[in-house]
């Protein structure tokens, strides 16, 4: 059975008549959001995953992040913050534009902050922060940015194209009728489960077994696991949520328009201080990819995550992963001026 969703200390904040880039307007959205520390003079910002969740979200409050004022915030999507499954006419579409313009408002707005020590994210959330020092370069003044990319690359676009058509093709998730008395189309839930599931890792993390460190005697189990974990998650959340992922591109948002700039051209134009930090088994945010991203930083650092687990190894999966991330980024926000 899936584990029971855990709210504790989850709150929301409401944003009137927010207008999002495909120009459908709400006339109430909201952002749910979590804060540790809060008469902490340094302030962190947590964006979530996908499929994360406030309190499943890596937020390193127990260790580099202990002293700061630490804000999880749930991307429009995720079923926490506004999302197709919670709210009547959500758009059809997302941008990362829509996540940042709407966090910067409860930053501003809720909080009364003019600046944020640092935005750390992880896959989607890393995303989203690339979005951040595009758009309000003035307030960020480090961004942590782990197993993601500033655009999507093309290999990870066609990957999701699969488990995309896994969970939208399944019979029971196209049953108007099952769907409209509120059932989940669980076969097609899983479906996108399995699909997914051996992008997670690595070749070298399923030859070694490593699904037995995660306490399962063996791949079927291991499986099995992933595909209760979707059971909570509402489809259309996963797939508008996929739709972001892929269209990710920090030109667009550095651009005017819909036309945007090279991509090359948008990393150089970055003032904040960067730390990539790729897995170098990652199979989709390519470690090779970062290092080309890097170089056009103007102020980006490139810290490789020496682990077998892959994508996963980045979000807390593994112990010694997240202490080794810990230390390195300890160590670039001493160096912050």
């Amino acid at each position: 059975m899936p584990v029971a969703y855990n709210d504790i200390g989850v709150q929301y904040f409401e944003l009137i008549d927010f207008t999002f880039q495909n120009e459908v307007t709400l006339p109430t959205a909201r952002l749910a959001y979590r804060e540790f520390n809060p008469t902490a003079q340094k302030v962190a910002l947590i964006p979530t995953c996908f499929r994360g969740r406030i309190n499943t979200t890596l937020n390193f409050t127990t260790g580099v992040l202990r002293d700061y004022r630490v804000i999880v915030v749930a991307l429009f999507g995720n079923g926490e913050s506004s999302s197709p499954s919670n709210t009547e006419n959500f758009p059809s579409t997302l941008d990362y534009r829509d996540c940042v313009r709407a966090q910067h408002e409860m930053i501003t707005k809720k909080f009364n902050l003019t600046s944020i020590d640092v935005i750390i994210g992880f896959s989607m959330g890393g995303q989203c922060t690339y979005h951040w020092a595009a758009m309000y370069p003035e307030m960020l003044r480090n961004a942590v940015i782990i197993c993601s990319s500033a655009k999507t690359s093309l290999h990870n676009y066609q990957f999701l194209e699969g488990p995309k058509a896994a969970l939208s093709h399944s019979i029971d998730y196209n049953d108007v009728a099952m769907r409209s008395q509120g059932g989940t189309p669980l076969r097609g839930l899983h479906a996108f489960s399995r699909a997914y599931s051996a992008w997670l890792t690595s070749a070298e993390w399923f030859e070694q077994r490593l699904f037995e460190k995660s306490g399962f005697k063996n791949l079927e189990s291991w499986s099995k696991a992933g595909e209760e974990g979707y059971e909570d998650f509402h489809p259309d959340n996963l797939l508008i949520m996929l739709g972001m992922w892929q269209r990710s591109d920090i030109g667009l948002a550095v651009g005017s328009g819909s036309t945007g700039i090279p991509i090359e051209q948008a990393l150089q134009s970055l003032s904040t201080r960067i730390l990539l930090m790729p897995c170098q088994t990652d199979q989709y945010f390519k470690w090779e990819f970062n290092e080309k991203d890097a170089s056009y930083l103007k102020n980006g650092e490139l810290a490789v995550i020496p682990s077998i687990w892959g994508h996963i190894g980045g979000g807390g999966a593994n112990p010694e992963d997240t202490e080794w991330m810990d230390r390195r980024i300890a160590k670039f926000l001493e160096n912050s001026s």
